[in-house]
């Protein structure tokens, strides 16, 4: 991600809400309520499922806030068509800082990112991860 190109918080939040337009809406028939992530300040659903071909895990996210739309795409390059080993191992904390969202993001929308993250490592490592 190339967050140090901007000079103000702003211009990097427009950039989020701007990745999360690249999102692929989930259709309605995943929106179900086992794919709901509870916790999460705004509505977010969450679908994981194996590529036939390569076995990583595949992930559809979705949400109806225009910032966490952002996020989750920021998720998604880093966890979708991963195996569920990879997925687990990953260090999303360091990422996190390295990025600085998390200082930038009130508390309850942290939170609610963590929450995802959760989601989709428990997911990870019932996969085999």
């Amino acid at each position: 991600m190339a967050f140090e190109l901007f000079d103000a918080w702003e211009d990097t939040y427009r950039f989020v809400i701007d990745l999360g337009q690249e999102v692929a809406e989930m259709p309605p028939a995943q929106r179900t309520p086992a794919a709901l992530v509870r916790g999460c300040q705004s509505q977010v659903w969450l679908y994981a499922h194996p590529d036939a071909r390569s076995g990583n895990l595949r992930f559809d996210i979705d949400s109806d806030a225009h910032i966490v739309r952002g996020l989750i795409a920021i998720l998604l390059a880093v966890y979708d068509d991963h195996t569920p080993a990879e997925i687990v191992a990953f260090d999303i904390e360091g990422l996190f800082d390295e990025l600085g969202l998390l200082s930038h993001l009130s508390p309850t929308r942290g939170n609610g990112l963590r929450v995802i993250v959760q989601r989709i490592r428990a997911v990870a490592r019932a996969a085999g991860g």
